[in-house]
């Protein structure tokens, strides 16, 4: 289903997304932070959905589609590496930037923040070219005092 978009996506050099691509490899890159422990919980499936709202101003239903066809592009998607790599040269910085902070919103969403998720975000804000300052930013933005 999304084998066109993922072959342009990961081509040795990508255009940059239309928005409606880029809001499906960034939600893709939210499912896979929220499906790396093995267990892709109801509180992480909520996040992502309103993630999605807050991001896109879409309604509830709307992210609702939105997340299911993430779900299935990153059934479909390369490594995790691959996958953040293409990301980062197909869109723009400060996109980037604001969905580490989704992506903390995620991790955060079960209230728990364990050493896989933290190794994770790491590695996914690194490859996504996010300084180590600006995900720290982006997750006290997103975690209550």
């Amino acid at each position: 289903m999304f084998g066109d978009f993922l072959r342009r996506l990961t081509a040795p050099a990508p255009e940059p997304l239309s928005d409606p691509d880029a809001r499906l490899a960034l939600g893709a890159l939210l499912v896979r932070l929220a499906r790396a422990d093995g267990d892709y919980a109801a509180e992480e499936i909520a996040q992502i959905d309103q993630a999605l709202v807050a991001r896109y101003g879409l309604s509830d239903e709307d992210a609702v589609a939105l997340r299911k066809d993430c779900e299935a592009l990153e059934a479909e998607a390369p490594d995790t590496v691959r996958f953040t790599r293409a990301i980062k040269d197909a869109v723009a910085h400060d996109h980037r930037v604001a969905v580490v902070e989704a992506m903390w919103s995620v991790v955060m969403a079960d209230g728990v923040r364990g050493e896989e998720e933290d190794s994770n975000m790491r590695m996914i804000s690194s490859l996504l070219g996010v300084s180590d300052q600006d995900s720290n930013a982006a997750r006290l933005r997103v975690t209550p005092r």
